[in-house]
This record gives C-alpha cells, structure tokens and sequence, in this order.
C-alpha cells in the first residue's frame, strides 16, 4: 500500500467510527467512549501516516509524528505548514494533540456524560463532535499538503 493510500483507509475509516451510534441500552456510554478513543487512536495513525506521505522525498529517517513535528532541523515545508497549526492554539491540530496526549494518559480522552440536573459549559463541544471538526479540518488540508510533496 502506498503512504498516500494507507492515509486515505485511516481516514475513512475514522469517519467510519465517528459515523456509528452509540445505541440507548445499558453499554450506550462505554461503547460512545470507546468509539470515540478508537476514532482519535485512528486520527493519530492518519497524522502519522501523512507525514510519512509529504516527508517520503527526504533521506531522512522517520522517527514518528512526535519527533517530526518536533524537530527544528528538518526542513520540509508541508512539515512547517502542521508544525505552526499545532503551536496556534484553537487549530485543529493544537486541539488533535491535546486529545491524543489525554489518550496516551492514565484517564483517557474520552468522558462520561455529565449526569442530569448538573449545569455544563454551554461552550464546551462533545470529543465525537471536537474530533469531527478535526476530521474536516485534516481532510480539507490534505490536498495542499499533498500538493507541495508532489512537486519533489
């Protein structure tokens, strides 16, 4: 499989999860948490996948998507473009990475409903619909990202 195909199963296949409801039995809760940690564990494969994809014309050795991201020597622009969406706060990515590193934690990303007759953040979006808004986000980025790896 190409890099270019493994990003776009990734990414279907998160929508896939993000698709599927979560039922109204007694499990509803786990398996809407579960769902919701699986899309965003998919997430970090297609983030990982990508930039495999526009770094693949470099003869530099991949040490995965936290080391690139982070690298100040490696000077790939589609690498720059992601490097500057995860340091603006609010971005799609700045926000991606703050769910992934609470799914790589002791608590996990994903939370139970807050029960009845508690009063919740009106502003504060549910992780299925943050991660969907990432989803979009990504996949409208993709073409550009892909644009400029192809030029090499």
């Amino acid at each position: 499989m190409t890099p270019l195909a493994r990003t776009n199963q990734l990414l279907y296949q998160t929508e896939l999860l993000l698709a599927i409801e979560a039922g109204g039995d007694e499990h509803a809760m786990a398996r809407r948490m579960a769902l919701q940690e699986a899309a965003l564990g998919q997430l970090e494969l297609a983030l990982d996948a990508v930039l495999r994809e526009v770094t693949e014309h470099t003869d530099l050795p991949y040490e995965g998507w936290r080391a690139w991201l982070q690298a100040t020597t490696v000077n790939v622009a589609e690498l720059e473009r992601l490097r500057a969406l995860a340091s603006a706060p609010g971005s799609w990515l700045s926000v991606l990475l703050k769910h992934l590193q609470a799914l790589h934690g002791n608590d996990g990303a994903a939370r139970r409903d807050v029960r009845t007759g508690l009063i919740a953040s009106a502003g504060e979006s549910s992780l299925g619909d943050t991660l969907r808004w990432c989803y979009c986000e990504f996949k409208a980025l993709l073409p550009s990202l892909r644009e400029g790896s192809s030029e090499w």
